[in-house]
């Protein structure tokens, strides 16, 4: 069964409907964000095909600024560097924007949420990506495009986050989500950060489960009878997961739900730099 329209006021735009949009006098801007953790850079998969007009934005080095001793592995971006990058990509005071990866989301969330941090407010992920898109049998351009510059002004601190400090006492007061695999959250295995285990009252909450199989969101319905019984119903809710990335997949789940939640951009990869702070391995959040 294909997929419904999605809720109103959703972040989410299916291929369907922007197909539409970008047919229509006031088309948005389109920005292909596909990374992988570990690489190769997604630039290569742009260059072979992408939705037309999408203009390529690099996660490590334009949605990220670079690592610190003290930070985690994607620190916010430097605002003023963003506007430009947003600018070049034709970006104006009153464009929409719409951001998609290969499929899940994964990637395209952590723009969503960049841009919404930075004071963009007319922002939406494509529900599926580029699979969704060619599915819905929209075109696939291998041109590069030169869209006239834009005149958006950015501003940081849009949305509000978590330092250290905040995710620990809200994992105590209120409810932090761990947005990485199981395994990751009970210390079984660490592909990347040089300490495995969570937040000490962290609740484990894997982004894959927002997902169906065809790579798409669950219902509004269904996300928010997961974020219930996870304990968000009337909690303040925060998100983490190794570095800020598949976090923001998580707060875009909770927006489709209608809740509202806050993420810690350090994450793991940050939280573990301080030997300091305490660590939990297992299924308990301890």
């Amino acid at each position: 069964m294909p997929p419904g329209p999605p809720t109103p006021g959703s972040p989410l735009v299916s291929a369907h409907e922007l197909r539409e949009r970008c047919a229509g006098d006031h088309p948005p801007v389109l920005l292909d964000v596909r990374w992988s953790l570990g690489g190769p850079p997604g630039r290569g998969d742009y260059d072979r095909g992408h939705l037309p007009g999408a203009v390529f934005v690099d996660l490590d080095t334009e949605l990220a600024a670079p690592r610190t001793p003290t930070s985690g592995r994607h620190p916010l971006p430097d605002v003023a560097a963003l506007q430009r990058v947003l600018r070049a990509a034709g970006v104006g005071r009153t464009s929409s924007v719409v951001v998609y990866d290969a499929r899940d989301a994964t990637s395209a969330a952590r723009g969503w949420w960049v841009l919404r941090w930075a004071g963009l407010t007319d922002v939406a992920v494509l529900d599926g990506g580029l699979a969704a898109w060619i599915e819905a049998r929209g075109e696939v351009s291998t041109a590069e495009p030169s869209p006239a510059p834009g005149d958006v002004v950015l501003r940081a601190g849009a949305l509000p986050v978590l330092d250290a400090q905040a995710a620990a006492a809200l994992a105590r007061s209120g409810l932090l989500l761990d947005a990485r695999a199981g395994e990751r959250y009970r210390g079984e295995v660490e592909p990347v950060d040089p300490v495995a285990g969570h937040v000490p009252g962290a609740v484990s909450a894997p982004t894959a489960a927002n997902l169906g199989p065809d790579g798409r969101f669950l219902p509004a319905q269904a996300l928010r009878a997961r974020f219930t019984a996870l304990g968000a119903d009337g909690r303040e809710v925060g998100v983490y997961c190794g570095s800020g990335v598949t976090a923001a997949h998580e707060l875009l789940a909770l927006a489709v739900a209608g809740t509202d939640g806050v993420l810690f951009p350090g994450s793991w990869s940050e939280w573990v730099t301080d030997s300091r702070r305490e660590v939990v391995t297992g299924s308990s959040p301890g």
